[in-house]
């Protein structure tokens, strides 16, 4: 399973028989969830125009799943102890995938903060111990992508021979950046290092830096057993999927 999505640069983990889940019970669920990945693309100029939010062709993912039959849902929980209510618990999910044989529950951490990952893996460990869903699957940047992020930025820019400021507003519809962001890039202008090098080593560190939800950060969860014992799927987008 997914093994051609590993022939195209993604990372891709199986934890506790996900695999065999997906190969008995969600054949086509998972055929769903890699066509849309293999037809995924982000155009590198996505990357400076969303200012590190999500880009529009992360988007694009998010309404090809809800297409396809993955809504947003939010799991509720209560429990009661002789009619008294003792525990009021809710969960919302990214993605929800519904089947006969059982539910798949998907998120995807493009670039949020690290911790995130804890919040969602023990949202699938929960979720699946009350037979809520079957499995969890992962979906965040990858290894290639993380490590090519600030070459893939500096290129975008002298493509397109941003100098200054406002060459980021005209190209990429950047808004204003903070006093400190500009003065960082600025000192390094100063002593002769071209704007767009140092722009994307600021950039790159402010948006996508290693405190952001990337593949390393999830590997070092899943090493952790965050989410055990449920079924999961991890899934890293690489960077053969920005188009420069």
């Amino acid at each position: 399973m997914f093994q051609e999505l590993v022939e195209n640069g993604f990372d891709v983990v199986i934890r506790n028989h996900a695999g065999a889940i997906f190969s008995v019970d969600f054949e086509d669920q998972a055929e769903e969830l890699t066509s849309a990945l293999l037809r995924m693309k982000i155009p590198a100029e996505d990357l400076i125009g969303s200012g590190g939010g999500e880009a529009k062709s992360t988007q694009w993912l998010r309404r090809e799943l809800y297409e396809k039959g993955w809504p947003k849902h939010n799991f509720e929980f209560r429990t009661y102890l002789d009619g008294a209510e003792q525990l009021s618990m809710s969960h919302e999910i990214d993605h929800v995938r519904r089947a006969d044989p059982g539910t798949i529950a998907l998120e995807i951490e493009w670039n949020n903060k690290d911790p995130f990952f804890d919040r969602d893996l023990e949202n699938f460990q929960r979720l699946h111990a009350q037979t809520a869903i079957s499995m969890g699957v992962m979906i965040t940047r990858g290894r290639s992508m993380q490590d090519s992020m600030r070459d893939i930025i500096q290129r975008c820019l002298e493509k397109y021979g941003v100098v200054d400021e406002s060459d980021l507003r005209h190209h990429f519809d950047m808004k204003d950046r903070t006093a400190r962001q500009r003065e960082a890039v600025k000192k390094m202008t100063d002593r002769q290092v071209p704007y767009a090098e140092a722009f994307a080593k600021h950039f790159t560190a402010d948006k996508f830096g290693t405190a952001t939800t990337h593949w390393a950060k999830l590997e070092e969860r899943i090493d952790r057993g965050v989410g055990n014992p449920c079924p999961m799927l991890l899934i890293g987008l690489p960077a053969s999927i920005v188009v420069e």
